[in-house]
């Protein structure tokens, strides 16, 4: 029997598991609830557990899996310690450490939840064939993952592919969750897509689909409007896809990746928000034609599992 690799995506609501080949053929995956109580301290408990029972539900035994890995939702150093996870209640702990120790000392290897998604989709979704991408992932915030050379680029200190807070706006006033002002999270993301969008009905009385929504909007009711052609709403996404058309343009004019993949909940609106990135990605890197292309994600909530699983295969 060749050996296995496990994948452990620990989200605030639930932890997603994934038991692979270690070619990337996912076997099984499943799910189990995040026990935050106590400054998180069953979570762990828990995962090892479930990996136990699964492995002995399918005749596997420890020994035969090469390790697991980790995404979790913080930055996370190279050694693996964890200074903090707001939604998990973790602080200053080493979960790789911890997972290994329940799991009879098997390798453990953890990552940041984006940065390891972005390996994922290097690995067997969007960017399957590639070595050098960057994935934006448009959710709730905006975060991102650098990998080069099929590894993930941290940094020194876990800021590296937080993309969603390189400053791109400077007219904007408010403030952004991390502290900042003029986030591309601000404009990009979910939240702020329908911000943009109560902001543009606010700023004049010209008639728009949109309103029938008030300040309800949602990110997705702006994108389904434009894609109908109501002007406001495309006006919106034209926003948008500006500003994370010159995020992609300083991106490629940093690390230069073969390929951006653009993932998250946002990204479902498809090869619509592709056209309207590109044509400002392009406007901003006229200094070559011989660049990153963009594409979508195509592994989706799955991208954490594959990604984690991947970190332990090098």
């Amino acid at each position: 029997m060749g050996k296995k690799c496990i994948g452990v995506d620990i989200g605030g609501t639930t932890v997603k598991l994934g038991l692979f080949e270690t070619d990337g053929t996912l076997l099984h995956k499943w799910e189990v609830t995040t026990r935050k109580e106590d400054g998180g301290k069953y979570i762990l408990p828990d995962v090892a557990a479930s990996i136990r029972e699964v492995l002995s539900q399918r005749g596997i035994g420890l020994e035969d899996v090469v390790g697991a890995g980790m995404g979790v939702p913080g930055p996370v150093m190279p050694d693996g310690q964890v200074e903090l996870c707001v939604n998990l209640g973790w602080r200053n702990m080493n979960p790789q450490n911890e997972l290994s120790a329940l799991l009879d000392g098997i390798p453990v290897k953890s990552g940041n939840d984006a940065n390891v998604a972005a390996l994922g989709e290097m690995w067997q979704g969007g960017g399957k064939g590639f070595s050098d991408i960057v994935m934006v992932t448009l959710g709730t915030g905006v975060g991102g993952g650098v990998i080069l050379n099929q590894k993930i680029v941290a940094g020194r200190h876990g800021l590296g592919g937080e993309i969603g807070h390189i400053h791109v706006r400077d007219e904007e006033t408010e403030h952004c969750n991390c502290g900042g002002v003029g986030c591309v999270e601000q404009i990009a993301s979910a939240t702020g897509i329908a911000r943009e969008a109560r902001r543009k009905m606010a700023a004049s009385d010209a008639p728009s689909a949109m309103r029938k929504y008030g300040d309800d909007i949602t990110a997705k009711d702006v994108l389904d409007e434009a894609k109908a052609g109501d002007q406001m709403a495309l006006e919106v996404v034209e926003i948008v896809g500006r500003y994370l058309g010159l995020l992609l343009a300083q991106l490629a004019l940093t690390v230069d990746p073969e390929m951006f993949v653009i993932g998250g909940g946002v990204s479902r609106a498809g090869q619509f928000l592709i056209d309207v990135i590109e044509k400002h990605y392009q406007f901003f890197t006229p200094i070559s034609k011989n660049k990153a292309k963009i594409g979508l994600a195509q592994l989706g909530n799955d991208a954490g599992i594959y990604g984690a699983a991947r970190q332990v295969l090098d």
